[in-house]
């Protein structure tokens, strides 16, 4: 795992990092690398699936750490802003990442799947009650 502060500042921008900047990176690199630990063996994972998954966490995270929205609506002379928190505001590793990492966390269960067109329902009733 290779995903170091200079990366994320150079993903967002930033010419050179500030030693803050650098330290509060590094945690977010260091718990991303611990969530994924706590799911999948960090060892058996391909380095470069494991650096982007890492790289983009962080990314996500450093561009919105609140994980907030603010809309502002305003109708002639008046003006409205409202915030709203979409998340736990730490460092999230999204669901296409994690499949990313390991194919075989997709869910096979069936779970949300729809009859295709066609197919005849099953009645859960016996054919005398028809």
């Amino acid at each position: 795992m290779s995903v170091t502060p200079a990366d994320i500042a150079v993903e967002l921008g930033v010419a050179a990092p500030t030693p803050a900047q650098e330290v509060q990176w590094q945690s977010w690199i260091d718990r991303a690398l611990y969530l994924i630990g706590k799911r999948l063996d960090v060892a058996t994972l391909d380095t470069a699936d494991v650096d982007y998954v890492v790289l983009q966490a962080v990314i996500a995270h450093a561009r919105n750490p609140e994980s907030s929205t603010q809309v502002d609506v305003a109708i002639d002379d008046g003006r409205i802003s409202k915030r709203y928190q979409s998340g736990p505001g730490g460092i999230l590793i999204l669901p296409e990442w994690w499949v990313l990492l390991d194919p075989d966390l997709i869910d096979s269960s069936g779970v949300g799947s729809t009859q295709m067109y066609g197919e005849p329902d099953v009645s859960p009733w016996p054919e005398s009650w028809a």
